[in-house]
């Protein structure tokens, strides 16, 4: 059994977004599991950027929280369970998911842990965000023939919610990105039917888009974003608010609010539906025999970057806040 293994650390607060530098992969004791409890060994965890929220003080209500100096990183993880304490339903060698990710070996209380199974092809598939997004979706009430928008198309909910929107029935699928070359691969690799580029006039895009208005937003950005969706919303519009990126990604914002403007006026003529989404349409259980079932007969695809090892971990959290990566971004560790 390991006696040591290695976890990322947060090193010092940052003064705007985090680099590298502010973080640091140290090596630390593995603690025995306790009673009701299970030694697990990382094989994947998912890098987020809600990391930097829980750095700079995180959000009332949310699961996390604040981190300190010297705090190990809280993260989704995927890995199998070396041992585990009498009493428990898991064994060695199951595969399990649960929160302790960025760290080689994990003490995770065992009812915190979910046993998986093989209803996925790919292990590390748990750590995708389709079950947001099919959440969001299911919460805007999606229905055959509508017109979705998704913002941060090509993040890791955005990347799953274009495809599962078309599963749903939907007519016609947009998406927002800030890159041209994210634009071409959501349109070519993903099925969205037209992006709009945050950076440019997105109020005549959305026309170009969809002339007659949306009916559904899968909203993972907020702010101008937002504010175009409304003014591009048919009457009788649902939107599923699912992420909060225009503010966690500026340099300029603690990240740990999301402010927008909306025009009341309009929400109301329009009977526009405004819902935050942070339950789960299904359990994970039978979200993963959905999504397997739907990966398998390759109706959807899970678009990731794996990165190999933890050491690259910090540089991973960097890249994707820059922006760098289509999908959801996974450490093998």
């Amino acid at each position: 059994m390991p006696t040591t293994g290695r976890q990322v650390q947060l090193a010092a607060r940052p003064d705007g977004l985090p680099r590298p530098e502010h973080f640091t992969v140290a090596r630390v004791p593995v603690p025995d599991p306790g009673p009701g409890q299970a030694l697990v060994r990382n094989l994947f965890f998912q890098v987020f950027p809600s990391v930097r929220t829980l750095i700079n003080g995180g959000v009332q209500g949310a699961p996390f929280p604040e981190l300190q100096p010297g705090d190990t990183l809280p993260g989704a993880a995927v890995g199998e369970v070396l041992s585990a304490s009498e009493g428990s339903d898991l064994r060695p060698g199951d595969l399990v998911s649960h929160w302790q990710g960025w760290r080689e070996y994990a003490v995770v209380d065992a009812a915190a842990c979910t046993a998986l199974g093989d209803a996925l092809p790919d292990p590390a598939a748990h750590l995708g965000q389709g079950h947001t997004a099919y959440t969001a979706l299911t919460a805007a009430d999606t229905r055959p023939g509508d017109t979705v928008l998704v913002t941060g198309a090509a993040g890791a909910v955005g990347s799953m919610a274009g495809q599962i929107a078309r599963l749903l029935g939907a007519a016609r699928v947009i998406g927002s990105t800030g890159s041209r070359t994210k634009a071409e691969r959501l349109v070519n690799e993903l099925g969205y039917d037209a992006v709009v580029l945050r950076d440019e006039l997105i109020d005549e895009q959305l026309a170009k888009a969809a002339p007659d208005g949306i009916d559904v937003l899968v909203d993972n950005v907020g702010g101008e974003q937002l504010r175009a969706a409304v003014r591009a919303a048919r009457t009788g519009a649902r939107f599923a608010l699912v992420g909060t990126l225009s503010s966690q990604l500026s340099p300029s914002s603690s990240g740990t609010t999301g402010p927008v403007e909306l025009d009341t006026f309009q929400l109301i003529l329009k009977q526009i539906t405004l819902r935050g989404v942070t339950g789960a349409a299904t359990t994970r259980e039978e979200w993963a025999e959905r999504f397997g079932e739907w990966l398998r007969a390759g109706r959807l695809t899970f678009p990731h970057v794996r990165v190999a090892g933890i050491d690259n971990a910090p540089q991973a959290l960097h890249e994707l806040i820059s922006g760098r990566h289509l999908g959801a971004v996974i450490v093998e560790v």
